[in-house]
C-alpha cells in the first residue's frame, strides 16, 4: 500500500507556473458552467499528481516533470504575429494566430466554426476530458485550451482544396484544438502547421479529435517547426470507421522538448491506417512520438514507418504499441522505426510493442539504428562529391523516401523543402 497516496506533493516551478497561470486566467477562458468545472477538475487533478515522470510506464524516456523546466508568461494579443504564406500555394489557410482563430474563415462545402463558440456553449465539454490518468496533455489542454477550428466534411463531399490549419504564434503559452468529423465517403487533404515566428519561448499544447465515417479518404499532415526554445505538447486522436482509409504524415523539426501522441482507435472493418513520420533532431533538443493503436475488428490493416535522423546531443523516442481485440481477426500490422545517429553524443530510444489477442492475424515490427553507409557515400565522393555534400545527399534520400509517399507534387515539394532547409543548418 502506498501510505503517500493522499500526501500533497512538493509542486515544480513549472508546475508551480502552470497553477499560477490557471488561477490568472480562469475568469477569463471561454465556456459555459460545465466547461468551466472540468477545467476546474482537470487542472485540480495536474496539481494533484504533477507533471509524468520515468515512473510512469508511458513517460519512462521523457521525464517531463524534469524536462520542462519553466513555463512562460502567456502573451495577450497577437498584433506582432501575422500568418504566413501558405507551406502549398493556394491552399486555402484557417489561421490561428497566438492562439486566436480567424472567426471569418470559411471554406466551400465545409462546416467550419470556431472552437471558442464549443467552448461558450457547451458543446465541447465532452472532448475535453482526459484519456486516462496518465495524460497530462489532455489535461494541460483541456484546462487552458482557448480556441481553433471545428471542421465538418459531409458526406460525399470532395474537397479538392487544400486546407492548412496554420498555428502561428510568438511566444508565451498557446493551447488549441481541431476536432474534425469527416462524413461517409468525403476526401480531404488537411495541413496542421505550427511554426513560431519568433526567438522567444513558448509552451505550446495541441490536441486534433479526428472521425472518419464510413468510407472517407482523408490525408492529414502535421508539421511542426516551433522554436529553438519552444515546448510543443501534440495529440492526435482517431476513430476509424468501416472502410475508411487515413494517411498520417508527421515532420517534428523544431522545437527544444516535443511529445507528439498519437491514440487510434479502428472501429470498422476494411479500415486501413497508414503512418509515416520524419524526426529531424539536432542540438540538445527532445522529440519523443508515442502511439498507441488499437485494431478491434476483423479485416483491418495498419502500417508504420518512421525515419529519425539525429545531430549532435539530441535524443529522442519512438514508443508503438499496436493492440489486436480478440474479435479483430485478419488483422494485418507492421511497424517499423529506422535511425540515422549522425553523433556520437546523440541517443534515440525504440520500443515497439505488441499486444495480440487474436489468433488469426499478420504483425510484425522492426528497429534499426545506424550510421551513413560507407559504401555509399565513398560512391558518391568517388564521383567528386564533397564528403558534406554527401552526406547532406544521403540524408535526405532517407527521409525523403517518406514524404515522396504522398504522390502530390506540390506538396511532395513543398515538404522536401523543409527538410533540406533544416538539413542545411544542421548538417
Amino acid at each position: 500500500m502506498n501510505m503517500q497516496s493522499n500526501q500533497p506533493i512538493r509542486l515544480t516551478a513549472a508546475e508551480t507556473a502552470l497553477v499560477e497561470a490557471f488561477a490568472a486566467q480562469v475568469g477569463e477562458l471561454p465556456g459555459n458552467g460545465a466547461v468551466t468545472g472540468t477545467r476546474d477538475r482537470l487542472l485540480d487533478d495536474l496539481k494533484r499528481s504533477g507533471l509524468p515522470t520515468r515512473r510512469i510506464e508511458s513517460w519512462h524516456y521523457t521525464d517531463l516533470k524534469n524536462l520542462l523546466r519553466s513555463v512562460p508568461e502567456r502573451v495577450v494579443g497577437g498584433d506582432s504575429v501575422d500568418p504566413i504564406a501558405p507551406l502549398v500555394e493556394g491552399a486555402k489557410v484557417l489561421s490561428i494566430v497566438q492562439g486566436v482563430a480567424d472567426n471569418r474563415a470559411t471554406i466551400d462545402g465545409v462546416e467550419l466554426s470556431v472552437f471558442r463558440d464549443q467552448l461558450a456553449d457547451g458543446s465541447a465539454v465532452a472532448g475535453l476530458a482526459a484519456f486516462d490518468k496518465d495524460d497530462a496533455i489532455g489535461r494541460i489542454n483541456g484546462s487552458f485550451v482557448r480556441d481553433g477550428f471545428a471542421l465538418s466534411v459531409p458526406a460525399d463531399v470532395a474537397v479538392e482544396q487544400r486546407i492548412e490549419l496554420q498555428a502561428v504564434h510568438g511566444a508565451g503559452q498557446v493551447h488549441t484544438r481541431f476536432p474534425a468529423v469527416f462524413g461517409a465517403r468525403s476526401k480531404a487533404t488537411i495541413i496542421e502547421r505550427h511554426c513560431a515566428v519568433t526567438d522567444d519561448a513558448a509552451l505550446v499544447s495541441s490536441i486534433s479529435d479526428l472521425t472518419l465515417q464510413d468510407g472517407a479518404e482523408i490525408t492529414w499532415i502535421i508539421l511542426q517547426t516551433q522554436g529553438a526554445d519552444d515546448t510543443h505538447l501534440g495529440q492526435i486522436r482517431i476513430s476509424l470507421g468501416t472502410d475508411t482509409k487515413l494517411r498520417l504524415l508527421i515532420v517534428n523539426a523544431g522545437g527544444k522538448l516535443v511529445r507528439q501522441e498519437l491514440r487510434v482507435d479502428v472501429q470498422g472493418e476494411g479500415a486501413e491506417f497508414t503512418l509515416r513520420a520524419v524526426n529531424l533532431l539536432g542540438g540538445d533538443t527532445h522529440t519523443d512520438v508515442t502511439m498507441v493503436l488499437g485494431h478491434n475488428v476483423p479485416h483491418t490493416s495498419s502500417t508504420e514507418i518512421i525515419r529519425n535522423v539525429l545531430f549532435d546531443k539530441a535524443s529522442g523516442v519512438f514508443q508503438g504499441m499496436i493492440k489486436v481485440a480478440p474479435d479483430a481477426q485478419k488483422t494485418d500490422a507492421k511497424m517499423a522505426c529506422n535511425t540515422l545517429l549522425m553523433s556520437d553524443d546523440a541517443d534515440f530510444s525504440v520500443k515497439p510493442e505488441l499486444e495480440i489477442f487474436a489468433d488469426d492475424v499478420i504483425c510484425g515490427h522492426g528497429a534499426t539504428v545506424s550510421d551513413i553507409d560507407r559504401n555509399h557515400l565513398f560512391y558518391l565522393m568517388a564521383r567528386g562529391v564533397p564528403e558534406n555534400r554527401a552526406r547532406a545527399m544521403l540524408v535526405n534520400a532517407f527521409v525523403a523516401e517518406i514524404v515522396e509517399e504522398l504522390e502530390e507534387e506540390k506538396l511532395v515539394e513543398a515538404l522536401e523543402g523543409v527538410i533540406s532547409d533544416w538539413l542545411e543548418k544542421h548538417a
